[in-house]
């Protein structure tokens, strides 16, 4: 009875040590969004994913890491991204938008300074990194030319 006990102990362990760090990294989605109008983005999935790290931080391994990926077309590696934008979340509810949603701009919108995980990401979240300027302008007009 002793061994079991110690056995359940030591699985427990195992299982909250696992639950602390998978809480900590997790998969998420960046849809790199090259333009509204057009409707032109493409989407990279990222594992383990510290959400102790800053948006800025983020940004900055976004900045460095995309521009090496072969497999994205060039227009979407050499482009001035420079915004963080909640997409959707696992088991909550969608948008109708197709590219990015223009609502709540106050609550999806990442801050620079909050962590990853103050900003409401989790496992399986998907985001839109985008070019600030140009989420402006067709927020302002948002006519799709296609």
């Amino acid at each position: 009875m002793a061994v079991r006990f110690t056995g359940e102990s030591v699985a427990r362990g195992r299982l909250e040590e696992f639950l602390r760090m998978a809480s900590r990294e997790v998969t998420v989605t960046v849809r790199l969004i090259r333009s509204f109008e057009h409707r032109n983005f493409k989407p990279i999935v990222y594992h383990g994913v510290n959400l102790d790290q800053t948006t800025k931080e983020f940004i900055v391994f976004l900045k460095q890491d995309i521009p090496l990926r072969t497999s994205l077309p060039p227009p979407f590696r050499n482009y001035k991204y420079d915004k963080l934008k909640i997409v959707h979340q696992a088991h909550k509810s969608k948008t109708n938008e197709l590219v990015l949603s223009l609502e709540d701009d106050d609550r999806l919108m990442l801050k620079e300074d909050s962590t990853l995980r103050a900003a409401g990401i989790a496992h399986e979240t998907e985001i839109a990194f985008f070019c600030e300027e140009d989420y402006k302008n067709y927020k302002a007009n948002p006519i799709s030319s296609w």
